[in-house]
């Protein structure tokens, strides 16, 4: 039951309809006793400044930050995570004592699934895509310790580009290629960022074939629906270990919860209520 007591945390976006965080968030509230509620707002560009004056004015706790303000907000911020400044984009937004500081918990998300599977420090990675998430994932595999880093898009300069802010502001040097020149004979971890395969589009070809990979490889599509890509069919046809994007997704709401409210959601509520959502969505 909401009260006068009960403490408030949200999503903004344009759209956020879409969002699959209030389900998670709200369902481990309830399972932890907590007197919170998860609430999702709609803010179009020209109100997120007003939206985040909003939040500090109605004693907001936290709000998550998805597209397209990501990297509009940090203007509006008194404080910035460090690896939240290196990747240039804010998901989760802590607000205490009228400051307003903002993290990064996508990549967070990302290597901890990842983790569970393999370790990720000394590992050659390749990165598909050059986009907001691919550039989280670089720079917090980076941040863990990984050997190489190779970034391969469609368009070529945008890798380029990516992979020149990355040596400015890290002590570290990925190559950017396109993909149609992606080699993976060395390649121990492979991740998807783009949204090829993603749901109303789950019949396209994968960028990259089986033929193409090794048993040894270990590869991520971070798309959610369907839970099963083209990409990892054609990984499981080699024998290659396969993980979805599920796991990125729940870690990454897992680790705005914490910082939040100090707490550490249980992660099979978390896992059962994402999976409900889904099923009912898909």
């Amino acid at each position: 039951m909401i009260t006068g007591k009960t403490l408030l945390v949200g999503i903004i976006g344009d759209p956020v309809e879409h969002s699959l965080s209030p389900p998670m968030h709200n369902a481990a509230f309830k399972h932890l006793e907590m007197d919170y509620v998860y609430v999702p707002f709609h803010v179009s560009g020209e109100n997120l400044e007003k939206a985040i004056q909003g939040a500090r004015s109605l004693e907001i706790r936290g709000l998550n930050v998805t597209i397209p303000h990501k990297t509009a907000v940090i203007p509006y911020l008194d404080e910035v995570d460090p690896a939240a400044q290196l990747i240039g984009a804010v998901n989760t937004i802590k607000f205490n004592e009228d400051k307003a500081k903002g993290f990064n918990t996508d990549g967070l998300g990302a290597v901890k699934a990842l983790e569970e599977i393999t370790p990720v420090k000394d590992k050659k990675v390749l990165i598909m895509g050059a986009g907001g998430a691919a550039r989280a994932l670089a720079f917090q595999l980076i941040l863990n310790g990984i050997g190489d880093l190779v970034i391969a898009n469609r368009t070529p300069e945008k890798a380029v580009q990516l992979a020149l802010d990355i040596q400015s502001k890290l002590e570290f040097s990925p190559e950017a290629t396109g993909l149609g020149e992606v080699e993976l004979s060395s390649t121990d971890i492979l991740i998807n960022t783009t949204s090829v395969g993603m749901y109303p589009h789950q019949d396209q070809p994968p960028l990259i074939r089986g033929q193409q990979m090794h048993p040894e490889l270990v590869v991520n599509d971070i798309i959610y629906n369907p839970l099963k890509t083209n990409l990892l069919k054609e990984a499981e046809s080699i024998g290659a270990r396969t993980l979805n994007g599920t796991k990125m997704l729940l870690y990454q709401g897992m680790e705005s919860f914490r910082i939040w409210t100090g707490v550490t959601p249980p992660v099979e509520v978390f896992e059962r209520s994402l999976m409900r959502t889904l099923g009912n969505k898909i």
